[in-house]
């Protein structure tokens, strides 16, 4: 029988702790949570491998490492309204739900919303709410947003996006860019967006988040 609880703790130690992950909060969710409840029953077994696992319907939980450092990337405060976009079954948001005061989920998916809402109540994520609807529209109604969280990778932000931030307002993702993959920190000053990157990393390709082929004659 495999022992979780171990897992978890080496998990945290060799992929967090060892990737300059420093946020006691952060590491501490991730060695309470049981990552292995939010995938497929098949996949139970590999729930701490360093590597992404498939949900099914084309999507991906984030690898722990990348995960933890774009979560530490963002900053996120316990007073902050943070807005998860691409939630799959609920585990980031069950993570930085324990970083801020409320966490919005997002998900496309009918499937997964619901599989993310019913883990999020077991996980006793009661500051995280479960919305489906567009990934690419964000939650205007719910905003704005102290921090929007991309969890997975894009080739272009949405304008939209931006628009839900508060000043000062955050958005962390990883931008695949000819076919190299960054993570960035975007902050919203007045009607102007900076970014930076922090470091390089990869996730998987969230559906809708990918640049337009350009055609040549």
């Amino acid at each position: 029988m495999i022992d979780m609880a171990a897992q978890r703790r080496n998990m945290v130690a060799s992929q967090v702790r060892a990737n300059d992950v420093t946020d006691p909060r952060i590491q501490a969710a991730m060695g309470e949570i049981s990552r292995e409840d939010f995938v497929p029953s098949a996949a139970r077994s590999i729930a701490y491998a360093s590597e992404s696992i498939p949900l099914g319907r084309g999507r991906a939980l984030m690898e722990p490492r990348s995960f933890a450092k774009l979560a530490h990337a963002a900053q996120i405060r316990s007073a902050d309204l943070v807005l998860v976009i691409g939630a799959g079954m609920g585990y980031g948001a069950a993570i930085l739900a324990r970083l801020a005061e409320t966490v919005v989920a997002l998900e496309e998916d009918e499937a997964l919303a619901r599989e993310a809402n019913r883990l999020l109540v077991s996980a006793g994520a009661d500051n995280a709410a479960l919305v489906q609807g567009p990934l690419v529209k964000g939650c205007p109604d719910q905003g704005p947003f102290d921090v929007i969280f991309i969890e997975g990778a894009v080739e272009i932000v949405p304008e939209a996006l931006f628009g839900q931030l508060k000043e000062r307002g955050r958005l962390a993702a990883f931008v695949i860019e000819r076919g190299v993959g960054k993570a960035r920190i975007y902050t919203k000053t007045g009607n102007v967006v900076s970014s930076r990157t922090v470091f390089d990393g990869m996730a998987p390709l969230l559906p809708g988040f990918s640049r337009e082929k350009e055609f040549t004659f």
